[in-house]
């Protein structure tokens, strides 16, 4: 049963119903990536002040970062959060035919997850959080924190590192589902596992230098001669090596991975002159600390005998170092309770109709019942649970990957999941990425898991603001399981021993005579005529 500041909340998210499939809209069509999402940092920042939220830009020293705080006199403070980073090479409009947004071509950002949708959910609570306080006089404070560079792991460890989770009598963490069986539930005992993200930095810095000196002409003079082979040969010889040598790194169970991806810093040239600079980033994701610390090592030893091969030197750049999920079955309960307050999200005819369409234009074919069966369901935790298990050995505690898992060591932590719009896969026809990406930006289909969550996470707040037992309950659990709270003889203590990884060459629009535009040119058409035997 809903009490009536529940209600109030809940009557506060259909009034602004319109305004959250909006704002969702609007985050989805900024697809701006890791740590440089500007534009949608900037529009929480400017909603939150009107709201009458105090917030500190820049948190963390992170340009797209935030803290906001609302106060309704002295009680327990609760936080949330917002997500809003894109995915390069991801540029899909709403729109049931895959096409880039207007203006930009496909390896422009967008949003996969999506993010957009995460964080005006958590936006929505938030603010029938707040109404629901006023109306009622329930004393407390709001905590709203901006997470950047998500896809990256990016914030969260700075975050908690610096201090911004501590303090808090509760966090509650939503995340559009994107894997069976965490399908509308909320996570019990697996929670995700650790991860490191870094860049390799190779540099040639005296190409000269590489063999000894002899009679060769100086390069001015002759570019053939003697020299490194330089910056990208360094990069290439380290992708095989650690390619190569991922199937000896770490079993083959529990979740883990290891992904690369190449940055360009615009050191192409068509000269014949060697690469002065080239960057590879990694991520691994994996259960534990340990097995991410020897997948560090054998990097390490990778990338100084690519760089002495090479004639480079090589430097390594943390982007992330983040923790293994702490379980707080109290949380879980709290938020899974709200969920079954509010019901599973519901898809009308028209977003059936949508999806239809999607189904036929990604090459299946139109279901009567377009979505995946489970959309509407509710799973218990420990059910969901039980099923994640089947597929794990007994001492793997952590599985798959997110950064929530840094603030669950600095407050006891919700994690539960809504469901997001998915294609049911018809005789094994396996949907295109573009297909999910749409159902996240089209309102017919994404505004269903965005108000049901915006619902849960009201309902879960308050439930902790006004329940002081429950909230007492979350707090001895986190105590227990940290062995004292922050500073316990079992408790994590950050990884963060780095600045905010801010200055690289990460993907962002850009501002050029051509109007804006993505770092690689968002027209995929040439400009002028083909010179002649080309073909246009």
């Amino acid at each position: 049963m809903t009490n009536s500041a529940q209600m109030t909340a809940l009557a506060c998210l259909e009034d602004i119903q319109p305004s959250l499939s909006a704002w969702t809209r609007t985050i989805f069509d900024f697809g701006e990536t890791a740590w440089r999402e500007y534009q949608s940092a900037a529009w929480y920042v400017e909603h939150l002040k009107y709201e009458g939220f105090s917030v500190e830009e820049g948190s963390g020293g992170m340009p797209t970062a935030f803290c906001a705080h609302w106060t309704n006199g002295a009680g327990p403070t609760i936080g949330m959060y917002a997500e809003y980073d894109a995915v390069p090479g991801n540029c899909q409009d709403a729109a049931t035919v895959k096409r880039p947004r207007p203006g930009l071509g496909e390896q422009a950002g967008g949003h996969t997850d999506p993010h957009s949708g995460l964080g005006i959910a958590s936006l929505g609570g938030l603010l029938a959080t707040k109404a629901a306080m006023q109306r009622h006089g329930i004393s407390g404070t709001l905590r709203f924190t901006g997470e950047p560079a998500e896809k990256v792991r990016g914030s969260k460890p700075i975050h908690a590192a610096k201090g911004y989770y501590d303090g808090l009598a509760g966090m509650i963490s939503f995340h559009p589902f994107y894997m069976l069986p965490l399908c509308n539930t909320a996570r019990w005992d697996t929670h995700c596992g650790a991860a490191y993200a870094m860049i390799y930095r190779f540099v040639c810095d005296e190409p000269e230098d590489w063999v000894r000196a002899s009679d060769a002409a100086p390069i001015p003079q002759a570019h053939s001669a003697v020299r490194a082979p330089g910056a990208n040969d360094a990069l290439v010889m380290m992708y095989m090596a650690s390619k190569g040598l991922r199937d000896s790194m770490l079993p083959h169970q529990g979740g883990w991975s290891i992904s690369e991806a190449i940055l360009t810093a615009g050191q192409a040239t068509a000269d014949n002159l060697p690469a002065g600079l080239a960057e590879i980033q990694y991520m691994i994701r994996v259960p534990t600390l340990a097995m991410a610390e020897q997948v560090t090592a054998m990097f390490d030893r990778n990338a100084e005998a690519a760089a002495k091969m090479s004639g480079c030197r090589y430097e390594r750049h943390w982007v992330s170092k983040s923790r293994p999920g702490l379980a707080n079955h109290a949380m879980a309960d709290i938020a899974y309770e709200a969920l079954s307050m509010v019901g599973p999200p519901r898809w009308d005819e028209t977003a059936k109709a949508v999806a239809r369409e999607i189904q036929v234009n990604a090459g299946g074919i139109a279901s009567d019942e377009p979505f995946i069966a489970e959309l509407e369901r509710l799973i218990a935790p420990r059910e969901a649970e039980a099923l994640l298990r089947r597929d794990l050995p007994p001492s793997q505690l952590n599985s798959t990957s997110d950064d929530y898992t840094d603030m669950s060591w600095h407050a006891p932590t919700a994690r539960f999941y809504v469901a997001r719009p998915a294609l049911r896969s018809e005789n094994g026809h396996a949907y295109p990425s573009w297909a999910m990406n749409a159902l996240g930006g089209i309102s017919a289909t994404i505004d269903p898991m965005v108000t049901c969550a915006s619902k849960a996470i009201a309902l879960a707040a308050l439930r902790l603001l006004e329940d002081k037992t429950a909230r007492g309950a979350a707090m001895d659990e986190f105590v227990a399981r940290t062995g004292g709270g922050i500073g316990g003889s079992n408790w994590l203590a950050p990884l963060c021993d780095y600045d905010p990884p801010i200055h690289f060459r990460w993907p962002e629009y850009v501002t050029t005579p051509r109007g804006r535009d993505w770092w690689i040119p968002s027209n995929p058409q040439a400009t002028s005529s083909p010179a002649r035997g080309e073909t246009p």
